[in-house]
């Protein structure tokens, strides 16, 4: 154990090494501690102090390797915008696995902490403004209850990362339950043997699903069937509160069901099916309407890849497969049904409630109204300043969801107090991040600390977070950049 308090392990290496490439580091040249997530410290067992320190700060970086810490860079595969290729972790180290004072278990990596056996020309580093953003988008996803990988530390290089411009470069620790991807089993079965294989699939059991153990072998169905589940509760819930994740690549579908890679993610500010926020993405394969559907064509990736563990008869198991993936719908239909219940104050299931969310939705795109702010005023009935609430559509959609609360618009605290909790007060509005980022590139971190602690409670309603819920209303584009 460290100074610091990290305890770590590395379960990883004790797969086939054809599964990674231990690392070496590379040093920067002056690092400087930005930011530093003291709850996430706290949780994982770590000294403030410690961290902050000479020697904790040089680990951050990449420039000490930790006490028990056995660096190594992750391979896997992925289809990229559907196209099929061998990747790995070009610019990240996994450091290893820090075990809690409770016994829990977190991978530690290091993103932007220079080249890899994977970095494919690459110069492996990574800029200050997308390391920064990677910060504030997954420390309030986690905020908004949508499991997420997790932000501990941003350190500044003190050298300069040219890509479209010459930028401050940067160190992201990222904390995730694991970084087992789709991707990495699509590796397993392109090139590794039926035996790798099971090996990753085992030890994918063993860190997420360690129930299904026992399940001889059925338990790479049941395995297959534990991601769908996970992931479709996930996807669920970004469309609950608007986010475009923007590059829904195999390689970026998490089996522990967290959001992961935060490249040219945003949310969503007038209500679109068709919202795209990256500039790559030209044909709007990964829009904001697209997600479930993506998830599913992901999700037969990982079951194709699984087939050899299914059943020793291809068709049986193909047949089982397709089976496990006809689950995703109704899995999704019904967390975001029940998702869209919350966020109106609804109790219980009708009928007619999938009509009347349509119906609202219908309501926002025509009228171009900021999806978060809509919730947001039928919370508190605030109905004032705004074109679709004085349209006679509104009116007659409203005295139906009157009705189906049961005619309780002022006196329905228990619906009332449901859509507060459902319904964040703000979102990382795509502007104000951006805002934030420009001003840390110039020394001032000042915007990036208010807005960190604005969305760490965002469902308080607070006076404090009215600030941050004016849309831009301008058009808005993001890059690959993380």
């Amino acid at each position: 154990m460290t100074t610091a308090g990290w305890n770590f392990d590395n379960t990883y290496t004790r797969l086939p090494s054809k599964f990674y490439e231990l690392s070496s580091l590379s040093p920067v040249r002056a690092p400087e501690l930005v930011l530093l997530n003291e709850g996430l410290a706290l949780e994982l067992g770590l000294s403030l102090e410690a961290l902050r320190s000479k020697a904790g700060i040089f680990e951050l970086a990449g420039t000490k390797v930790p006490n028990g810490a056995l660096p190594l860079a992750q391979a896997y595969a992925g289809h990229q915008f559907g196209h099929f290729t061998m990747l790995g972790d070009g610019r990240a180290l996994l450091l290893g696995e820090t075990l809690t004072p409770g016994g829990a278990r977190f991978d530690v990596q290091l993103k932007g902490s220079g080249r890899t056996a994977y970095s494919r020309g690459g110069d492996g580093r990574a800029q200050l403004g997308p390391m920064l953003r990677e910060y504030i988008i997954s420390e309030a996803m986690h905020a908004l209850g949508v499991p997420s990988t997790r932000s501990l530390a941003v350190v500044r290089t003190g050298e300069v990362v040219r890509r479209e411009s010459a930028r401050p470069g940067a160190i992201l620790t990222r904390i995730a339950s694991s970084h087992l991807r789709v991707g990495t089993m699509q590796y397993a079965a392109q090139w590794g043997t039926e035996e790798d294989l099971r090996a990753l699939a085992d030890y994918t059991i063993e860190r997420h699903f360690p129930a299904l153990a026992a399940a001889e072998e059925e338990r790479y169905l049941l395995l297959l069937r534990e991601v769908i589940q996970r992931q479709a509760g996930l996807i669920a819930k970004w469309q609950l509160v608007g986010f475009v994740h923007g590059v829904m690549n195999t390689d970026n579908m998490s089996l522990c069901g967290e959001t992961i890679d935060y490249g040219p993610c945003a949310f969503m500010d007038s209500y679109d099916q068709a919202t795209v926020f990256s500039s790559i993405d030209t044909h709007g394969r990964y829009a904001y309407g697209n997600q479930p559907r993506i998830a599913t064509w992901n999700l037969a990736r990982l079951a194709e890849a699984l087939l050899p563990l299914l059943h020793h008869s291809p068709q049986q198991a193909l047949a089982m497969a397709q089976d496990e993936i006809s689950r995703f719908a109704p899995l999704y239909d019904q967390g975001w049904t029940d998702g869209m219940r919350a966020k109106l104050g609804l109790q219980g299931e009708q009928a007619e409630d999938t009509r009347l969310f349509a119906d609202l939705l219908d309501l926002m795109h025509r009228h171009q109204a900021d999806y978060t702010n809509v919730f947001l005023d039928l919370t508190f009935s605030d109905f004032a300043d705004n074109a679709m609430f004085s349209s006679a559509e509104f009116a007659r959609w409203r005295e139906r969801w009157n009705l189906r609360r049961g005619q309780q618009d002022e006196n329905d605290v228990l619906g009332r107090e449901l859509m507060k909790s459902a319904n964040p007060a703000l979102i990382p509005r795509n502007h104000r991040v951006e805002e934030a980022l420009q001003a840390a590139e110039q020394g001032n971190l000042e915007p990036v600390s208010r807005l960190l602690t604005a969305l760490k409670q965002p469902y308080a309603h607070s006076e404090e977070q009215k600030f941050y819920r004016t849309p831009s209303g301008l058009p808005y584009r993001t890059f690959c950049g993380t």
